[in-house]
Parts: C-alpha cells; sequence; structure tokens
C-alpha cells in the first residue's frame, strides 16, 4: 500500500522528496523500465509499450518516443519503480489515481485531497499520525484536517 503525506514537513529527512515526476521519470524511471510498465501504460495513457523508449500511440498508432507519456502516468511509474523515495502526486489525473492507489509500495506527497472513489486501502504518515486508512471519507476526513 502507498504512504501519504499530507505536509512536506513530515516527509522524512532521509527520504528524497521528487517535485518535478516528468523531469525525474525522463532522467531516471525510463531507463529502469521493464514489462511491468507495459500495463500501467496500457491503462492510463492507452497506448502500447513497444521497446525500451518507444510508445504508439492511441491516436493514428503514432510511435512516439517515452518522454510523451503523460505526467499522470509518469508518477506512478516513478512512485513503482522508485519506491523509496517521495513523489508529488498532484499532477495525476482519475485514472492515474487509481492506478496509484493500488500500487503494493510507494510514498507520495500532496498538501490537498487527491482520493480515488474505490480505493482500497493507504498508510497516512504526519507528526502525530502513523496509521492505514481503508474509506474515502475518512481519508478525506484527514486531509483536510476535520479528525
Amino acid at each position: 500500500m502507498i504512504t501519504i503525506y499530507k505536509e512536506k514537513k513530515d516527509i522524512p529527512a532521509n527520504k528524497e522528496y521528487i517535485e518535478w515526476n516528468d523531469i525525474f521519470f525522463n532522467q531516471h524511471t525510463a531507463s529502469k523500465m521493464d514489462e511491468r510498465a507495459s500495463q500501467i501504460i496500457k491503462e492510463i495513457d492507452c497506448a502500447e509499450h513497444i521497446s525500451k523508449y518507444k510508445i504508439q500511440s492511441r491516436f493514428e498508432e503514432t510511435v512516439l518516443d517515452i518522454d510523451r507519456l503523460s505526467a499522470g502516468c509518469k508518477t506512478v511509474l516513478n512512485v513503482m519503480y522508485n519506491p523509496d523515495k517521495v513523489f508529488c502526486m498532484k499532477e495525476c489525473g482519475s485514472n492515474a489515481l487509481e492506478i496509484l492507489y493500488s500500487l503494493p509500495k510507494g510514498l507520495v506527497y500532496s498538501d490537498y485531497a487527491l482520493i480515488p472513489f474505490n480505493m482500497k486501502e493507504v498508510r497516512i504518515q504526519s507528526q502525530n499520525t502513523d496509521r492505514v486508512i481503508d474509506s474515502y471519507e475518512e481519508l478525506k476526513r484527514w486531509w483536510c484536517n476535520e479528525e
């Protein structure tokens, strides 16, 4: 399950925080990708991962460089291939959020609520809290400081 931080000050000092997913993906994650990336790319961007650095777009089946993936797709792939780093999740659309929340592990940050309706469970961490939440409403209350 992923771990969510809602304030930057709560990110542990020994964890690197990545704000710009697009740049990090292009410089680091793209070279790590293997067959696990293909399903993620298909589900989020409706594209085919046809070689290490190429995708086939759903639009006229155009072949594009891997750096043309959406920011949401890059964010999910960053989290999946770099589970020891904390990634900003603000660029994720609803399709990417669904997959992000289903990852077996990963660290993400957002100072405002980004929650898919069918979330299962996540770990939340702040100065006073470290627990698992398995309810959309409960997670929303935590993010909005209502608990």
